[in-house]
């Protein structure tokens, strides 16, 4: 049986006043010691509290039956067991743009900070604390992103904002996004970041984007992260969200790591799923992109997603292969000649015939929708 699993106070609350069991229900990253006359009065042989405040008698009365309860092993900047994923203004709250020495408040920084000891890099606990904060986050990213369309763009951190690359996968972000795509990347800048201001810009014009990315040529690149930050913050106060024809505005996932702290996340995607495992999050990231990835020029980080990417469909890792988008025609095939060998790889197996290379970003648009579509009429007919 599939445990139950409860993330609010008034979930639980609707939970008790339904008159359900407690057996085989996970209650995490909650404040319950306002709930401990009515949980006194329950069995909770079988419960399990993930970083729950608990009232005194709550806990020796859950102890007593059995129930299983993890504490926080430790004090830590981050919460372990926390329920969701994190937002720009949870990690960036802090910041103010016109004092730029607030940006060692961050939450972002101090958790950074806090992976840079030599004490957090060694000790066992810390290491728990790490693994288990990297284990909700899953949880919480697994949630979010249950029955979308997910398309996840890959490239270089070191791209400037004033790069004609970047416009262009900003542009393709945005139509993805208007066309119902979730759009997710490495979460960091450059390229990364370009996803996420296109999905930003959604239902905007492109007279829009191009008066936002004018803000954003004030800083080109995040060697000065506080001005980096501060331009991003202008444009999301200058463009905020357009609600599309259906009424609602369009999300963003970025999947960063501290490992590469250093690289600040970009404040436009609206949630931010950061690891400390880099290889956790590199492996899941391209995971989920159920509907194909987009490979900008990059460097060695992104030469290695494009393998990992293959190697996900070379052996059908999740059921279906997907599209594998080169963007850069001379990058690929002559600077990083990439896309020669993968087709060689590819030779035979049914996902040759989703490799595409090209040039121009309303063909990498496209050749998304092509798929997403195909792939949707395979799903009705199987279930017709």
């Amino acid at each position: 049986m599939a445990s139950i699993e409860i993330e609010t106070v008034e979930a639980l609350e609707a939970h008790l006043a339904d008159g359900l069991p407690m057996g085989n229900v996970v209650v995490q990253g909650l404040d319950l010691t306002g709930l401990a006359s009515s949980l006194d009065e329950l069995d909770l042989a079988g419960t399990v509290f993930l970083g729950t405040e608990l009232a005194q008698s709550t806990y020796e009365r859950a102890c007593a039956a059995g129930a299983v309860i993890f504490r926080p092993p430790l004090e830590t900047p981050f919460s372990p067991y926390r329920s969701h994923l994190y937002n720009a203004q949870e990690l960036f709250g802090a910041f103010n743009p016109s004092e730029p020495a607030t940006y060692a408040d961050t939450l972002d920084e101090r958790v950074y900070r806090y992976t840079r000891e030599p004490l957090v890099r060694s000790d066992i606990l810390h290491s728990l604390a790490c693994r288990l904060h990297d284990h909700a986050i899953t949880d919480a990213l697994e949630e979010e992103i249950a029955g979308r369309d997910i398309v996840a763009i890959m490239g270089g951190h070191a791209l400037e904002r004033t790069a004609t690359e970047y416009r262009d996968i900003a542009l393709i972000a945005k139509e993805l996004a208007e066309t119902g795509f979730l759009m997710t990347s490495g979460g960091g800048p450059g390229a990364m970041e370009a996803t996420h201001f296109g999905a930003w810009m959604a239902h905007r014009t492109v007279t829009d984007v191009d008066a936002a990315l004018a803000i954003l040529a004030g800083c080109p690149d995040f060697s000065r992260r506080e001005q980096w930050l501060a331009t991003a913050l202008e444009v999301k106060a200058a463009f905020p969200q357009v609600a599309g024809p259906a009424g609602d505005v369009v999300d963003s996932l970025g999947i960063p790591t501290w490992l590469y702290g250093h690289e600040p996340p970009t404040v436009f995607a609206t949630h931010i799923a950061k690891y400390f495992a880099n290889s956790v999050r590199e492996e899941g990231l391209l995971a989920i992109a159920n509907s194909g990835v987009v490979f900008s020029p990059g460097s060695a980080g992104t030469i290695q997603e494009v393998f990992q990417d293959a190697t996900q469909n070379h052996y059908r890792s999740f059921g279906h292969p997907t599209p594998m988008i080169f963007l850069g025609v001379e990058y690929w095939r002559i600077r990083k000649p990439v896309y020669p060998l993968l087709t060689q790889l590819a030779a035979g197996h049914d996902y040759a015939a989703l490799i595409h290379l090209s040039d121009e970003p309303a063909e990498v648009v496209q050749h998304l929708r092509d798929f997403a579509a195909e792939r949707s009429a395979d799903i009705n007919e199987r279930r017709g």
